[in-house]
């Protein structure tokens, strides 16, 4: 075993910032050395925070000194890791979410194994530079382009797996069903490779994944759109059978709602909650187009939502009704998405600043109401329960944000945490440790130490 002291400046421990504390983290030996530094390549070891002590005024001998705001580990609870090849170029003159999707497809159509996690490994690394400790990966690119399954069914999965291992965080799989290209039509071809065929096909393969250390296997229904009402409970049992997160990206555009309408004489909402789709382990993201009822659903069941500001404002998709729905029930987790920008920092902020534009009034939401949405209600959308806390017992996945940059200096620190979320950016992130591994020291990514060049090797590849 090993043990190692980290001596926080200022921590955040659930609703306040205390200074001077002192963590205790022990792992199993192999993850971290004396120092915290890596002494070995697996990803998401085993190292929990067995004390935690306040008032500690000064780094006690031997310890890892983190100065700034240390908070639990950020959760990307959304994520399409090749959309990141994405960035800048869906920029280029007007459209809607329809003409970006064709794009999109386009460079979906390039990847392979070895590609997809070359891109996703500096992908994974970007985040942990942001303070991200665990990703929730919406997996959707299964087969060749043509639809043919690879020699290893789950090879593109595999890839992100390792991905993740590689860049030292945390990764939940969120294998997704997708079936039609619309309400029972068959896949176009630009989806043939995302379909199993059937969602039976589906479940037997993605039963072939094995959860690991620092893995978690769990489900996705890409759309109500994309797989067909009588599938529906197909995809919701695996999980429901296994107490594996299940995510759906639900209500997203108007489109979709208007032409599930006309399918099924109800909404998106209401057709999941018919087949057994919505409940605790179900998290809906973007949740942006809901009537009263729908929103009435999703919070007696506790259904979750994840809203991706970000992406939702950069494909003009619409503001969700978030305030609403965590007053019905939902927890609330965010998301980076496609990627116009990695900085669970800024989801947070926005989905209050987005409110704040939308009913004219500010103060929906604290900043540590904020943060418990980027950290503990994110690692429970992704099946990390342990995390996201900084407590005895918790994982050891924390995060510390500078307060010494252009952007957060000033502030008392007994409001660093406002600071950390109405002012910081990841570019302030300045340690992230996973597991007790750390994995990001003074700005620098441990085991990929050109994340810049990675980001743009893998692109250009893509682009041919």
């Amino acid at each position: 075993m090993q043990v190692t002291t980290y001596w926080l400046e200022h921590a955040w421990l659930d609703t306040n910032v205390e200074p001077g504390v002192a963590l205790t983290v022990t792992t199993s030996g192999s993850a971290a050395g004396a120092d915290g530094r890596a002494s070995g390549s697996a990803a998401g070891a085993d190292g929990r925070i067995t004390a935690v002590r306040t008032g500690v005024d000064a780094p006690p001998p031997g310890a890892v000194v983190l100065r700034g705001l240390t908070i639990p580990g950020l959760a990307n609870a959304h994520s399409h890791a090749f959309h990141r090849a994405l960035r800048s170029t869906v920029q280029v003159g007007s459209g809607t979410f329809w003409t970006w999707r064709e794009v999109m497809y386009q460079v979906a159509s390039r990847l392979t194994p070895e590609a997809y996690h070359a891109l996703a490994r500096a992908v994974y690394a970007e985040m942990a530079l942001a303070g991200i400790t665990a990703v929730g990966e919406f997996h959707y690119l299964h087969h060749t382009p043509g639809g043919t399954p690879y020699a290893d069914p789950n090879a593109m999965g595999e890839a992100l797996v390792q991905a993740a291992a590689d860049a030292g965080i945390r990764i939940t799989l969120l294998d997704t069903a997708y079936l039609s290209s619309g309400f029972g039509a068959a896949p176009d071809t630009h989806q043939l490779r995302f379909s199993d065929g059937t969602a039976d096909a589906w479940a037997e393969r993605v039963s072939q994944l094995k959860e690991r250390e620092g893995v978690r296997i769990g489900a996705a229904i890409h759309s109500v759109r994309a797989v067909p009402a009588d599938q529906l409970s197909t995809v919701a049992s695996w999980a429901r059978e296994r107490g594996a997160p299940l995510h759906v990206h639900l209500s997203e555009q108007t489109a979709e709602n208007d032409a599930c309408l006309a399918a099924h004489g109800r909404t998106p909402t209401q057709l999941l909650a018919d087949h057994g789709v919505l409940g605790p382990l179900t998290t809906g993201v973007h949740n942006t187009h809901l009537t009263d009822a729908d929103i009435a659903l999703i919070g007696s069941s506790t259904t979750g939502t994840c809203m991706c500001p970000t992406t939702e404002r950069d494909l003009a998709d619409g503001i969700g009704p978030a305030v609403a729905l965590q007053r019905a029930g939902s927890p609330l987790s965010l998301g980076s998405d496609s990627h116009a920008v990695i900085d669970l920092l800024e989801e947070a902020r926005a989905m209050e600043l987005n409110e704040r534009l939308r009913s004219r009034t500010r103060g929906h939401w604290t900043a540590a109401a904020l943060l418990r949405a980027a950290t503990a209600d994110g690692h429970a959308a992704l099946g990390w329960g342990q995390a996201g806390s900084l407590e005895t017992g918790a994982l050891a996945d924390f995060t510390t944000i500078a307060l010494d940059s252009v952007r957060t200096a000033g502030p008392v620190p007994r409001l660093a945490a406002e600071t950390a979320v109405f002012a910081a950016s990841a570019a302030d992130v300045r340690h992230t440790v996973v597991g007790g591994r750390h994995v990001v020291r003074d700005g620098v990514h441990q085991s990929v130490p050109d994340v810049p060049r990675a980001l743009a090797d893998s692109i250009a590849a893509l682009r041919g």
